[in-house]
């Protein structure tokens, strides 16, 4: 008999015996989350459809940033190699304020094709930047981004979202990039400054006695950094004068022994002021102005004054001269009420409401803390009485909601440090924040007059 092809052999007999339990450990599905695996996706793809880098995106393109297209020149038809698009970085330093990110070399880390974060690298679309562009950008173009805070806050006036009736004003205190240790006195000051020179001549017989010995560019470096340390010193020199001089005008007013001043060899535009933990420090003055119905900020400056009793009025004219209108009214806090500057406002239209000085002192000794004092001109005694009113009081209260609400937004994005030095980098920065929280701020407003 033929065999079949596949012989199985003699049928087994049945296992009369119960099976056994494997001994083996179970086998199961895990997750493999370190696979390579290829995926076809486009950046734009990748980033979800909410993300805040693409509203960023969006309203930054809607912007006119012709005052820095016009400074670019590379165009069409001439050798050159290609701008990077002002959009892009506006939008980068955008993003980069709202994710509290204040430093150029961080800011381009997390653009890096490999190692940076998605939102910052689908705003790059692969166009590669380093610290320095950042940098520069940033610090290179103060008018520019004073035009656009204008310029965005124009539109939501024109839109009917800011009124511009009634504002409220609140300056906070930032530490400056200086330590405590660069105050010097003036003859201190004057050392350091021949030492700074000495160094320049030193660097610069170096680099000819021996020019193998640094490269070109480490030899450049050297003399740039020890020339702009004689220029810090020598504006050092001149600011602790004018700030002594101003002490001693002060003292024969208030007959009170002149402290001799002092200047920062780090920041020479920062002063030693007191803040709100009750410690001093080199630091310098924001001054944010809120429009108390749409919460949008309206101006802002830095200045190195420790003191608010003298930033109202300064602020009114920036309104003037940035929208050509003087808000109503203006809500400030005790720290700016001063005659000077009551008496300023009333001049330009403008009527304060601010707490009266010692209101609960005066009170108990049984004064009317809102009557008319000797030596108070019509606006000061208007003040005084219209601060006794209810209705005056429940105008007061918006100050807080918006003024210290605009502080905490700041605040929460770490603007507690400035990340560069020198007044006008300083104001660029805080141009920045208020370009920010107005971007923000704008969408949200346009949102809800659409549903309206």
């Amino acid at each position: 008999m033929t065999k079949p092809l596949f012989d199985k052999g003699p049928a087994a007999e049945p296992d009369s015996q119960p099976a056994q339990p494997l001994g083996g450990a179970p086998r199961l599905r895990t997750p493999q989350r370190k696979q390579v695996e290829m995926h076809w996706l486009a950046l734009d793809e990748l980033l979800a459809a909410d993300h805040p880098a693409r509203a960023i995106w969006d309203a930054v393109c809607g912007l006119n940033l012709s005052r820095w297209l016009e400074n670019i020149q590379a165009v069409e038809g001439l050798p050159g190699r290609d701008a990077t698009d002002p959009r892009l970085l506006v939008a980068l330093w955008v993003y980069a304020t709202l994710d509290g990110v204040g430093s150029a070399r961080r800011l381009a880390k997390l653009c890096g094709e490999k190692d940076g974060q998605l939102g910052y690298r689908w705003l790059c679309g692969h166009v590669t930047l380093n610290h320095h562009t950042l940098s520069d950008f940033r610090s290179q173009h103060g008018a520019a981004w004073d035009d656009l805070l204008t310029q965005i806050t124009a539109s939501l006036m024109h839109e009917g979202l800011v009124s511009l009736n009634r504002v409220a004003q609140d300056g906070m205190r930032v530490e400056a990039d200086a330590g405590k240790s660069s105050f010097r006195r003036q003859g201190t000051l004057e050392a350091c400054l021949l030492e700074a020179r000495e160094q320049v001549e030193t660097l610069k017989q170096l680099s000819d006695e021996d020019a193998n010995e640094l490269t070109k560019r480490e030899r450049a470096a050297r003399e740039r950094a020890a020339r702009e340390r004689e220029q810090r010193v020598l504006q050092a020199i001149e600011n602790c004068a004018q700030l002594q001089k101003q002490r001693e005008e002060r003292a024969k007013i208030s007959c009170e022994p002149v402290k001799e001043a002092r200047a920062s060899t780090t920041d020479p535009e920062a002063r030693n002021m007191k803040f709100p933990n009750g410690g001093y420090g080199p630091g310098y003055n924001v001054q944010f102005c809120t429009d108390t119905v749409s919460g949008v900020i309206v101006g802002m400056d830095v200045t190195n004054a420790g003191s608010d009793a003298e930033e109202f009025p300064p602020m009114l004219d920036q309104l003037q001269q940035r929208y050509g209108q003087t808000p109503a009214e203006g809500l400030v806090d005790g720290g700016f009420a001063t005659k000077e500057t009551i008496n300023a406002a009333a001049e330009q239209g403008c009527v304060v409401f601010a707490p009266v000085k010692d209101e609960k002192k005066q009170a108990a000794a049984g004064k009317n803390p809102f009557e008319k004092k000797r030596g108070d001109t019509p606006a000061v005694a208007a003040w005084r009485e219209r601060m006794g009113t209810a209705a005056a009081k429940l105008v007061y209260k918006l100050r807080a909601q918006t003024a210290e609400w605009v502080n905490a937004f700041a605040r929460n994005r770490g603007f507690y440090t400035m990340p560069v030095r020198g007044l006008e980098k300083c104001r660029t920065v805080t141009a920045l924040y208020a370009i920010t929280h107005n971007l923000i701020q704008g969408a949200k407003l346009r949102a809800e007059a659409a549903m309206s």
